[in-house]
Formats: structure tokens, sequence, C-alpha cells
């Protein structure tokens, strides 16, 4: 191929990646860039053929530019090429594509349509056609539309599992910034292989692109290409025909044309790719023209509509042009242009009134086939060049379709619709209503200071005349500018609305003051705010709203959560729940937060399993009903919640669920939130030595900054977890304390200060500061006590215990441990209690305990297997040796026994009454008669005889 020639370097690093498809640690993705011409797409069919020759499946998919506006484009072009063999899994993702590109009939969003299902759909039919081996190459991806560029993105940082290769060719000063940043971190990775596409030298080119041209014309042609093979192929044509060839024919420079630039090739290059369509006959370049403007929807029956002929005149028409290779057979029937640069020149060289009538028959074509609007908006778009009523409501239906599903889409066709608008006084209310949508739709799809700006000139030109309207715009507002982390632009935003005379109707009152808590809860000044939300409270409770009710009380019980006052949202979260129980999910759907601040209200008071109730519930609504905005929130809580549970796989889902969506969102603040909570399970799920935490951290840490909110400093403080597990206690002290401001952590959340002063504790001993670790064990203790929280008491005596292991004290640590991990017990954090059992056994076996170290052993490597805590299960096979030595096997009867009741058993064999087991330990004695009723069911054991007699023979003694 001409085209490959001097490319042998590459294609051996492709063609080794064809060899180990699957292979650990190879690149799963490969980024081929270069400048229009060079050769991506020549490299990507070579590619292409050698994977199928191989017996590899290939998909080959090509963005096109004047198709950025149609959903997933890209990855159905792909599709096409699916065979037999993938059929039932391809039915199933075309059903989701279909459900985002057409839309529900009723415009409602289905939750096989919501905007992220595809991600998760699509990865998993890469996965099945990759069991056998698959290459996905993606071309022209910086044309790519806003939701294939977020499927890319996606699949960059999750790839499919399996013998998968995912290649993507791009120009790079054309890539829009969020893709190019993922690929980078790929590359940075490891999991992403750079190919970037140099100019071909003199030699390499001039006899392989220039043959029969003499060697001095070559050399100067191939000066005049600088090394771009299509430009040199383009140069070699005009030679043989006798053409001018701009730059080297006198009075015909490179930039004579004019044209070009426009499709992001050089001026000469475009001259010469359209000099080869001047000999067309009129009848055929009116064809072409009309190629170019229907793209996908080019069939010969569409163009005879469009072109006012017959079918047959275009099939004859046709056949000439395949035969002059100005146009190539597409899939399902359609024509295309040989190249995309040709495509895109001949359409905007397309004269302005020819092509918007072009557009507009196909638009008329396509309704009265009954295409949805969500089909036709491209056209009718394109056609629009004054004001057209009927047009312009099959965009804003189509944009109300899109608004969730595609919400850059939806953004692009309502801003066609308002520049076309006259702005007359009687427009003014209904420009207003799709000013908020496109600013809605712009929010959602990471333009937040677009949107920002358009309601910034909504607010003032709404005035007095509309204060619904007005209001309606600072509500929004007040999110965009958090979003942005100008939350005091927004709380005195909100603060301004609320003081207008006459004032917001109750609703919105409402709905302010709750904005106004949001914001204060985010910059650590929740108590500023706390008159409001009992404000909102009161005024919901007045106007029986009790969506409104409920939303201000959760709030009211995440905002006292979060300062420490535990017993206040305990009473708040009791009566949100009650309030959110009783309403219909419809009922709930205008407020969906009020799940959101419930939830992690729960989460915070350790009531996990309430946490996860309205957790599900409020995904289900989110989206059903396409609230994007609050998926982040509930799905890090899931996360936070399945971490702690010890269900590390669905932690590690929907914390990265959650990042998908933060990214898409263009949030710094909210993606280093997202990124924060994935850094603590990656730490957890992943292996020692695995350094994703790390770099996650890092990346949480550089999204927040340094702003005092509450999802900056939680960001810092798990880049020091991240970095004390790595080995460096000083950056961990370092991180932990410019989190919370200081040493006694003043502006850390108060709810999970005793976890981070533990933490802070380990990290001092380990960089030999014993006094400081003293300090902060100390304050652990009191700040734990001041909660009431049976985990952050847990961290506290967690922090103490490894206080008096420093110092020798073997026992006093046994017992600070072994109570921290019956505390954690109580309030059901398996993956912690497992924790502090892998602490305690060493410490249990060093005192000559042998067989409850065993058993203290066996279950929390039971609950780290189980759970996929991959940090844990190493820490424990790191950790056998000292543990099992001398130690006869546990017996599969005792496995399930917690520490505590492994200690009851112990001492029922030594013949200890349940008093005597009681005063011994501590408990009641309802709790030890709880603790044997257990024991009976676990072990499998009839009777209190039974269990001595087992517990005699296995020699397990009593604790000390």
């Amino acid at each position: 191929m001409a085209g490959l020639v001097g490319r042998s370097a590459e294609l051996e690093q492709l063609d080794a990646l064809l060899a180990g498809l699957g292979r650990s640690g190879s690149p799963e993705v490969v980024d081929v860039v270069g400048e229009p011409g060079i050769g991506k797409s020549r490299l990507l069919d070579e590619v292409c053929a050698r994977a199928r020759r191989a017996g590899v499946t290939v998909l080959r998919g090509r963005a096109t530019e004047y198709e950025q506006h149609v959903p997933y484009q890209l990855f159905t072009d792909a599709f096409a090429d699916a065979g037999p063999g993938a059929e039932d899994a391809l039915a199933e993702v075309r059903s989701v594509v279909r459900g985002v590109r057409h839309g529900p009939g009723d415009g409602s969003v289905g939750s096989a349509a919501a905007r992220f299902g595809p991600h998760r759909a699509i990865a998993a039919f890469l996965t099945r056609l990759g069991e056998h081996g698959l290459v996905l190459a993606l071309d022209d991806v910086h044309w790519a539309d806003p939701a294939s560029r977020e499927l890319v993105d996606h699949l960059v940082r999750h790839p499919p599992r399996g013998r998968v290769l995912l290649v993507v060719a791009r120009r790079v000063r054309q890539t829009p910034t969020s893709l190019t940043a993922a690929l980078t971190r790929g590359a940075d990775s490891g999991t992403v292989l750079h190919l970037a596409l140099a100019p071909l030298t003199e030699r390499e080119s001039v006899l392989a692109l220039a043959p029969g041209i003499g060697e001095d014309q070559a050399r100067r042609l191939h000066a005049a290409s600088e090394g771009n093979p299509l430009y040199l192929l383009a140069l070699g044509h005009a030679h043989r025909t006798g053409a001018s060839l701009p730059g080297l024919t006198p009075g015909t420079p490179a930039d004579a044309t004019g044209a070009g630039y426009a499709a992001g090739v050089p001026s000469g290059l475009a001259a010469l790719l359209l000099d080869e369509l001047g000999s067309l006959t009129a009848s055929q370049h009116r064809l072409v023209e009309a190629v170019a403007a229907l793209g996908d929807h080019a069939s010969s029956a569409l163009l005879a509509a469009v072109g006012e002929r017959s079918v047959q005149e275009v099939e004859q028409e046709t056949e000439a042009l395949v035969a002059r290779d100005v146009l190539r057979a597409g899939p399902g029937g359609r024509w295309t242009l040989r190249h995309p640069l040709v495509r895109a020149l001949v359409h905007e060289r397309t004269a302005p009134g020819r092509r918007a009538g072009l557009h507009r028959r196909a638009a008329v074509e396509l309704a009265r086939r009954g295409a949805p609007v969500t089909e036709r908006a491209g056209h009718v778009a394109r056609a629009l060049t004054t004001w057209d009523a009927p047009a312009a409501e099959v965009l804003i239906e189509a944009a109300a379709r899109f608004a969730s599903t595609a919400p850059a889409t939806a953004a692009h066709l309502l801003d066609v619709v308002l520049t076309h608008m006259p702005d007359t006084a009687d427009r003014f209310a209904q420009r207003g209503e799709l000013v908020l949508a496109r600013a809605r739709a712009l929010g959602v799809s990471g333009h937040l200071r677009e949107s920002r700006d358009l309601l910034h000139t909504l607010i003032e030109t709404a005035g007095k005349d509309h204060p619904e309207l007005r209001t309606s715009a600072v509500a929004q507002c007040a999110v965009m500018e958090r979003h942005l982390g100008h939350s005091p632009e927004a709380t005195a935003l909100l603060r301004r609305e609320l003081s207008r005379d006459p004032g917001p109707s109750p609703a919105q009152a409402v709905s302010l003051r709750l904005a106004l808590g949001m914001s204060a809860l985010l910059t650590a000044s929740y108590p500023q705010a706390r008159a409001d939300v009992a404000r909102a409270v009161a005024v919901a409770r007045a106007d029986d709203d009790p969506t409104g009710e409920a939303a201000a009380l959760a709030l009211a019980a995440l905002g006292e959560a979060y300062e420490g006052e535990t017993e206040a949202a305990a009473g708040f979260a009791d009566s949100a729940a009650s309030l959110a129980d009783a309403l219909t999910d419809p009922g709930l759907a205008g407020l969906c937060e009020a799940l959101v601040w419930l939830a992690w209200a729960e989460t915070l008071l350790e009531r996990y399993a309430d946490a996860e109730r309205h957790i599900t519930r409020g995904l289900g609504i989110a989206r059903r009903t396409g609230q994007l905005h609050v998926l982040p929130h509930l799905l890090t809580s899931r996360a936070f919640v399945h971490l702690t549970t010890c269900r590390l796989p669905s932690a590690l889902e929907a914390a990265e669920e959650a990042e998908s969506v933060a990214r898409a969102a263009g949030s710094d603040d909210l993606l280093g939130f997202t990124l924060a909570i994935k850094t603590l399970v990656l730490l957890v799920a992943r292996p020692l030595g695995d350094t994703s935490a790390l770099t996650t951290g890092e990346e949480a840490t550089a999204a927040a900054g340094r702003s005092r909110g509450w999802w900056s400093s939680l960001a810092w403080c798990m880049l020091g977890h991240a970095a004390f597990v790595g080995g460096d206690p000083h950056r961990a002290q370092e991180a932990i304390t410019a989190a919370g401001g200081g040493p006694g952590l003043p502006l850390l959340q108060p709810s999970i200060r005793p976890g981070q002063l533990d933490s802070l504790a380990a990290a001092a001993l380990g960089a030999g500061d014993v006094e400081a670790a003293g300090r902060w064990a100390a304050q652990a203790t009191r700040e734990a006590d001041r909660l009431g929280l049976d985990g952050q008491r847990a961290a506290a005596l967690r922090a103490r215990a490894t206080l008096a292991e420093h110092r020798g004290e073997t026992a006093e640590a046994v017992r600070l441990l072994d109570a921290a991990a019956q505390e954690y017990v109580r309030c059901g954090q398996t993956l912690w209690e497992a924790y502090s059992l892998l602490r305690a056994a060493p410490l249990v076996h060093r005192t000559g305990q042998g067989a409850r170290a065993a058993a203290m052993w066996h279950r929390a490597h039971r609950i780290a297997d189980g759970g996929g805590a991959r940090l844990l299960v190493d820490l424990a096979e790191l950790i056998r040796p000292l543990v099992m030595a001398g130690t006869p096997e546990l017996p599969a009867q005792l496995a399930e026994l917690t520490a505590r009741e492994l200690e009851v058993a112990g001492l029922v064999g030594q013949g200890l009454s349940n008093q005597d087991i009681a005063a011994r330990l501590h408990l009641s004695r309802r709790t030890v008669e709880a603790h044997l009723s257990s024991i009976y069911r676990k072990a499998s054991v009839p009777s209190r005889a039974a269990l001595a007699g087992l517990m005699t023979r296995v020699g397990l003694g009593a604790g000390p």
C-alpha cells in the first residue's frame, strides 16, 4: 500500500499487540495521531486487514464532520461491520443506542436510554466479541459526536475485558481537551500506546508515491507536500494531468484558493482535491453536493427525492462517479464520497442557498417516511436560515427528547432556534423557557461557564416583569456556580433573590433555601445556613408540601451529621425517612435530591441498610426521569457503603460510574469528590503495591484544589491514606493536615475526624514522631466520645492500639483492637472489622494464644476474600507465617465465628457459666446468650456440652 510507506516501525508495534491480544500488562488502546492526509486511515486499514487475516473480529467506524450532533454515530457505523455471530448481542446494543438517538415516543427517558447506560451495554458487548479476539478501529475521532466521545473516554479508562484492542485515529489540534486528557492519562499509565505519525522522508516517499515522475520534479513535489502522503499523491496526479500545482506553478501560491482551512486541511491540498471534481458534469456535481449534504442518509432513493430526479437517473450518475472513484458504496446501500476531506470541502463549497435547500428537502422527505424528529432535526437545523415556526417546533421537540440522553445535541438544537427566533416582547417568556432549557442542557453536558453566562443574562433581562422565570434562573445558576467552585457567588445570588419584595412563592422559597444549605454544606459553613434550612422545613410544612419538607429535613440531617451533631442528625433523618417513605416515586421525582441527602446522612450515621434502601430508590427515580445531576452523589454513597461493608467489586463499579458522570459534567469539584471515593475503594480493592489508588488520589486533589470545602478536604485525606499505604508516612501527614487546616484538623468534617486522626497517628509513628501520635490518638478518643458513633469509636480505639503496640504493650494493644473489632461488628463495618482482626492476630499469637490468633486470621481472610478486598487478602498472606506458626488448622465449623464469639466459645470450653463469661468479658448476660445462640447456629452444634467438647478438641483457650 502506497499510504503505508515509511510506517514499518508502527506496524511492527501493532503486530506485536495483535499477537498478544489480552496479554496482561500490554496496552489495550492505540492512539494514532497526525495531520490530515498523513496516513492515519491507511494505517487503520492495514491493521484491520492483518487482524482479519489472523481470524480476529474487526469493527471499523468513522466519525464524520457533519454528523457531530447525531448521538453514537461513530459506534453505529462500527457496528454495521458486526458479523452473523454477533447478531443477538448486537441487537441488544442497537436497541440501547436507538433509544438514545430516536428517543421514546412520549419524550420520557427510559432506563435503557439513560445517558450512560450504553457505556456498560457496549463494553459488555465488546467483551463478548472479544472472547475470540476483537479489534475496534475508530477513525477521525476528533469529529465524533459528544456521546461517542464520552463512550471512547469510558473505554479508554475501563477497557473491555478479554482479547480486545481499541485503535483510535485523530487529529491532535481538533480533538476536544477531555478526550485528549483521557488518552494522555492512559499513555502515562501504560494502557494506551501513543503513535504519532511523522511526515515521510524524501527517500521513503518519492519512489513509492510519485512513480514515473522525474527525480528533480519529484523532489520539488515532496518538498511542497512537506512529507504528507495524501498531499504528495494529489500533487503527483495534478502533475500527470497537466493541472496547475499550487505552490509550484507561478502565480498560484498555496493559499491562493482561499479554500480548505475550514475543513482543517492546507488550502493547496484542498485545491488539488477539488480540482479532481472540476471535470464533472453539472448534473454529476449536483449529485456529489447532495451526497455530501445527506451523509448517512445518502441512499439512491433519498438522493432522487432531494435532487428531484428519478432513481434510475441517480443510479446512472452514481455508476459513473464510482468508476471515477469519486463515490464509493457504503453500508446499507448508501453512497459516500471517497474521502472525508472531499466531503468536507464539497459541503463547505456548496452555495449556501443550495445547501440549505438540500437539507430542507431531506427533512421533508424523512418526515414523509415517518422518521422521528430526532432523525430529522439535523437536516432541519441546517436548513433554517430565517424564522420558521413549524421547523422550530421540530427542533424544540427533538431537543426535549435529547435533553437527558444527548444534552450537547439538545443545546445545539435550541441554539439554532434561539438564533432565528424574533427577539420581541411577546416572545420573551417562550425565549426565557428555551434559554433555561438550553442552559440546563449545557450544564449537564459539561459547559458550565456557558450555562452560567446564559443564566446571568436571563436573570438581568427577566427583571421585575417575569419574577418566576428570574427565580428559576437564579436557582439553576446557583447550581452552576457551585459546580464551578463559586459557592460564595451562589450564596450571594440566592440571598439577593430571597430578599426581593415581593418574595418568591413558597415552593420557590423552599428551593432557594435548600440551595443555600447545600452551598454552605459544601463550603464547611453549614451553621451559617442552619436557620435557612429550618425555615425551609417550616415553609414547606405550612404549604402542605411533603416533598419539600422531606428534602429540607434530609438536608438538615446531612448538615448536622457532617457537623458531628449525631443526636440532632438522627432525629432529622428519622423524620425525613418517615416522610420520604410515604411518598410515591412521582412525588419524589421533583426533588430527588432529598434521597441524596438522606442517604448520605444515614451513611454518616452508620445506618447502612437504610442508606442502601434510599440509594437504590433514588437511583431508580433518577435514571427513569433523566436526573443525571444526582447520580454521582447517590453512586458515591453506594460506593462508600459497599466499601465499608466489604463488597469491593460493586463499590468500584459504583465509583467508576460516578466518575464517568462527573467527568461529563465538567465540574472539577465534583470530579475531585468522586475520585476521592474511588481512591479509597481502589486502595482496598487492588493488591498490595498497586499504585492506582495513589494516582487517582493525586488526580482527585488536582481537580479539587485546596479550597476550604468538604469535597476538597476529603480528596486530600484520601490521598493521605494512599500515600501511607504506599509507604510514605511524611506525605500522608502533610496531606491530611493540609485537608484539616492544621494539626488539630479544625476544618475537617467532624463526623469522620476520629478516623483521620487514627491515620495521622499511624503515619506519625511511621515517621518517628511518637509525641504527635500520642496527641492525635488522644484527640481521636475525645472526638469519638462526642460523636457516639460505633465506627468512629473503633477508629479511636485502633489509634490507641497502634500507640500501645509501639510502646511494647502487647496485651493492651490486643484488648483495644479486639474492642475495635466488636464496635465494627455492631455498626456493620465488616471491612474494618477484618482489618482490625488482621492487626490483632499476630499480637494475639505473640501472647501464646495461637488458636485464637488463627481464628481471627481465618475470619478476616474469609471476609476479605469474599468481599474482594485484595489489599487485606495480601496483608493476611503476609502475616500468615506469624499467625500460623505451631498452630493447628481451625475447623471449618468455627470459621464463621467472629473473634468475640470464638472468645465466648473458648470460655464455654473451660466450663464457665454465662454469668462468669459476662463478668470476665464485661458484657451483659443477655449479650452472652445472644452470642451463644449465634455460635450454636454457625458451628452447627446442638448444645452447650457439644460446644464445650468441640472447643476442648481444638484446644482453643480463653483470652487474657
